[in-house]
């Protein structure tokens, strides 16, 4: 059996500490935290309002949208969902695309696509608010 060849002079310490940090770890961990904190409460008071008008007409549902108390905690709701959406499908991005330019390329997508939505939906909640 052939013993295994040494390609480079450096120890795997060595090569690793070479790589460098990838900083901002830890903001990216607290944020997929908080995030999920707030779509907690958020996310119970979403389906328990909902429920309570299964057969609203299109007025209601408007008017229910137009109150403030509701179009401040789905606006929160919608800033919360976007931004996390966003952060776990960039940590599944960057743990499974290979290659740099494909990770890159999927990541600005879907960071594109998350605040095209979420400024799509902001602004039609606050056009009914408003």
């Amino acid at each position: 059996m052939a013993e295994p060849t040494i390609r480079t002079l450096r120890s795997p310490l060595g090569r690793v500490r070479g790589l460098g940090s990838a900083k901002g770890g830890t903001h990216h961990w607290w944020m997929q935290r908080v995030t999920s904190i707030a779509l907690l409460p958020l996310t119970i008071w979403l389906i328990f309002s909902l429920a309570r008008m299964p057969d609203s007409t299109w007025q209601e549902a408007t008017a229910w949208i137009g109150r403030p108390f509701n179009a401040v905690l789905l606006l929160a709701f919608l800033a919360a969902a976007f931004h996390h959406a966003a952060n776990g499908l960039q940590e599944v991005i960057e743990d499974y695309v290979r290659g740099e330019m494909a990770r890159v390329g999927t990541l600005l997508a879907v960071k594109g696509v998350c605040a095209l939505l979420w400024i799509a939906s902001t602004l039609a909640v606050l056009r009914i608010a408003i």
